[in-house]
């Protein structure tokens, strides 16, 4: 029986891809892997086994790996030491006698110069971790979070309108249940070894992509509202947003302006066996109910 331990489980990714194998697999060869486990509750109750475990306790996690066959590495909170967290991590499962570990890098594609800040170069050291881990891994690479749009619109975008920074570029956009999905067909079945998927939705969409759907819903015209960064970030700001979440959503908004995540769609699709959610589906369910 092949045990499968899932890292982060109190998280969204976590706990959605967990929720996602439990429609593959028995929980008997589940794990989910938290600082809490109390936050872990529904899991446990579902079956799942919940080991008490942390990214910085390079021992304990030796421990809370042993027996595990297959570990989702859910990445590290950003802003947070990412590189010791991860090291710790593939260094305690290598000792444990781990065969698999499946990580989700923020994409990069090939040539790119864009960079993240704490994200990229941190994805790209445990890249070159893994390779030298003497493990198996596959790279299971995220676009940005469909859910993030009305994040990187900011306010009553159907009143006020889309604003963002000029750019044409378009973003492969990926709902968190699609991606846990995807996660938890490559930790079910064979194969993946050794693969790197770039989980790309499909149609990308640009923020003026953005504002047409959204006049679509509404059937009255949003603008797109071209503005300078600092303006962007004010704009956020008088949203409620905090200045410095402001500003970290304005790095993922050049990135997409500038194509960044714009690269072929196909890879998310294709372990789905279905379409996933659009842009267009999610802004529906989002903002049809604000209607007036």
């Amino acid at each position: 029986m092949t045990k499968i331990l899932v890292t982060g489980a109190t998280g969204n990714i976590g706990r959605k891809t967990l929720q996602q194998l439990l429609k593959r697999l028995p929980a008997s060869n589940l794990v989910g892997l938290a600082r809490d486990s109390a936050k872990a509750a529904d899991l446990a109750a579902a079956g799942i086994e919940i080991r008490k475990g942390d990214y910085f306790d390079h021992d304990g996690l030796v421990r809370t790996f042993q027996g595990i066959d297959k570990l989702m590495l859910v990445s590290a909170t950003a802003f947070t030491d990412r590189n010791t967290q991860h090291q710790n991590a593939i260094s305690a499962a290598r000792q444990a006698g781990v065969k698999h570990i499946v990580y989700m890098p923020i994409i990069h594609e090939a040539g790119s110069v864009f960079t993240l800040p704490d994200i990229t170069g941190q994805d790209l050291f445990v890249e070159d971790k893994l390779k030298a881990s003497g493990l198996a891994y596959t790279l299971v690479g995220h676009p940005p979070f469909i859910e993030s749009i009305p994040f990187y619109i900011g306010g009553n975008a159907l009143e006020t309108g889309v604003h963002a920074p000029s750019g044409a570029g378009k973003a492969g956009y990926a709902s968190r249940d699609d991606l846990a999905e995807a996660h938890s067909v490559v930790l079910s079945e064979d194969g993946h070894e050794y693969k790197t998927y770039s989980l790309y939705g499909d149609p990308a969409v640009s923020f003026a992509d953005v504002a047409q759907i959204l006049s679509d819903i509404s059937a009255k015209p949003v603008r797109f509202v071209s503005v300078s960064d600092q303006d962007y970030i004010a704009h956020l700001v008088a949203a409620g947003l905090p200045e410095q979440a402001a500003r970290f959503a304005l790095v993922w908004v050049q990135g997409i302006n500038a194509g960044e995540w714009g690269g072929t769609a196909g890879d998310l699709e294709k372990l789905l066996g279905r379409k996933p959610t659009t842009a267009a589906e999610f802004l529906r369910a989002n903002y049809a109910v604000r209607q007036t």
